[in-house]
């Protein structure tokens, strides 16, 4: 039986734990809290490299892509804008050597006249103003038609500089328009349309848009078959390592055969999977070395318990001939035979438990038989009341029979250690109860009592080998410090699994077990 405060054999819990201790440090099965995944956010696609690769190049592409058409689009509107001026330009001067250079009384047949010259194009605005005298006309498909005084008035604006300026001819649109003095006080202003360049411009950028979107796909479609391909053999070092870190590298003989598949070891993917592979080869070197070391210490262990049962029980025997027959010895010397055979009886059960934990490392067949798990813990009880008779004992069952596959005897010895746990590190009066109880799957057996409980810092090694919870070195209650270590070794055995719960008055040790299948029916 083993909890905090109870002492092991020195020697055995050297060779044992050193053995356990390299099989831990060689194994690999991370614990559950240890999974970087569950820090991850649900809910968040994670940003995987090939993801990261692929964002990356359409962020190029998408930025140059901009920058190019941007640039295509200013520079051919401004070309177009360019060649519109140099329209505006000619017809300028066209209108300019129609109207002559003397003064006009008639603005309205002086627009009509400058805009009917031959070459001026479909759309054209123009104004003369001649002191408080103005008119405008535009030419729309052939016919020349009165402007507006919104076009009036935009036309009136524009300064004579003889440059070019875009105005906003009220309902006909943008202009560029340029002004022409013919004579002192007389000004003609002539505006060509921005509707056609425009629409130029507006379709232009469509078309850059849409190639653009569609190389941007054939780009990132290319690129996803090329990263996919490039990324296979890291895949394929994630899928390995996976695989891996599932087995179970804590105990056992542990076959690591899995290998990835260098293609070219030149590249830094190929370095990667050649340094796993080497790597795992490492690994298995030391599984391999660990487990032969373990081996040994079991062999060693096995061998010498069972040496020690012969001249363990001669010593014992000795002892209670001579205690028997000894006439008047001294009450010392009988004193100290009856220790004699009293460390003799505790250095037995050492002996037997060690032996046990040697066969169970080992893998040995345990008996495989249909077990009344009812029945098994109603004698446990009983036996328990009887070995303390201080304690209340309690036991509670289900309606029905709870059968479970395996070995009786190696089962009533882990409720038998469970209650003498709770009897020998509880004080007189303490209520233990057994309960039994059943799921879909599994049968369940839970040991609780209301002593003390047990201390958290060594909760974690509990069910480890001559664990202590302190320096002392005595064994109380004639403990050998390796029953709660039999209790997981025999439960895990039977596939099954053994936990504690424990807070100041209560603790709560839980076995669960595979059900028996059930019977098939009879076939008349």
């Amino acid at each position: 039986m083993t909890r905090p405060g109870d002492p092991g054999h020195a020697a055995a819990a050297r060779a044992v734990a050193g053995a356990r201790g390299a099989g831990d440090v060689a194994g690999g099965v991370a614990p559950e809290d240890a999974d970087p995944s569950r820090d991850v956010p649900k809910g968040r696609a994670p940003w995987t490299l090939r993801r990261r690769l692929l964002t990356l190049v359409a962020g190029l592409l998408v930025a140059m892509g901009v920058v190019i058409g941007v640039a295509a689009v200013v520079q051919v509107h401004t070309a177009s804008v360019a060649r519109l001026d140099a329209s505006l330009r000619a017809a300028a001067e066209r209108a300019d050597s129609a109207t002559g250079s003397g003064i006009p009384t008639d603005p309205s047949a002086t627009v009509r006249e400058f805009l009917s010259v031959p070459g001026q194009p479909d759309g054209t605005l123009g104004g003369i103003f001649v002191g408080q005298l103005s008119d405008a006309a535009y030419i729309a498909e052939g016919e020349l038609l009165p402007a507006g005084p919104a076009a009036l008035a935009a036309l009136a604006d524009v300064p004579v500089d003889r440059e070019v300026h875009t105005i906003r001819a009220g309902e006909l649109g943008e202009y560029r328009s340029l002004t022409i003095e013919t004579a002192p006080g007389v000004r003609i202003v002539l505006a060509l349309p921005l509707a056609e360049v425009t629409a130029q411009t507006a379709q232009l950028t469509i078309t850059v848009a849409i190639v653009a979107v569609a190389g941007l796909a054939f780009v990132l479609g290319i690129g996803s078959f090329v990263v996919r391909r490039a990324l296979a053999p890291l895949e394929q070092v994630t899928a390995t390592a996976q695989a891996v870190s599932e087995r179970p590298l804590d105990r056992g003989d542990v076959d690591l055969d899995e290998r990835v598949a260098v293609e070219d070891p030149r590249t830094e993917v190929g370095r990667l999977g050649t340094a796993f592979n080497r790597m795992l080869g490492h690994v298995a070197s030391a599984l391999s070395a660990r487990e032969q070391s373990e081996r040994k210490v079991r062999r060693f262990v096995a061998d010498a318990s069972h040496e020690l049962r012969t001249p363990l029980a001669s010593i014992r025997g000795y002892a209670e001939l001579t205690r028997m027959h000894g006439g008047a010895l001294p009450d010392d010397v009988v004193h100290a035979l009856g220790r004699i055979e009293s460390e003799s009886v505790r250095m037995t059960e050492l002996v037997e438990d060690l032996l046990l934990l040697a066969r169970l490392d080992e893998g040995r067949d345990l008996v495989d038989d249909e077990v009344d798990l009812g029945a098994l813990l109603v004698d446990a009880v009983a036996d328990a009341q009887v070995a303390g008779p201080d304690h209340d004992w309690s036991v509670e069952l289900p309606d029905v029979p709870v059968v479970v596959p395996g070995d009786r005897a190696r089962l009533h010895q882990v409720v038998g250690n469970l209650l003498a746990n709770a009897r020998v590190h509880t004080p007189a009066g303490t209520s233990v109860g057994a309960t039994l109880s059943t799921d879909a799957t599994r049968a369940t057996i839970s040991v609780a009592d209301d002593g003390p409980g047990i201390d958290p810092d060594v909760r974690e090694t509990l069910f480890e080998r001559f664990a202590r919870g302190d320096s002392s070195r005595s064994r109380r209650a004639g403990s050998t410090g390796l029953g709660l270590a039999i209790v997981r070794a025999v439960v895990e055995a039977h596939h099954g699994s053994v936990e504690v719960a424990s807070e100041s008055g209560r603790t709560v040790f839980t076995v669960r077990l595979p059900l028996a299948p059930p019977s098939a029916p009879a076939v008349e």
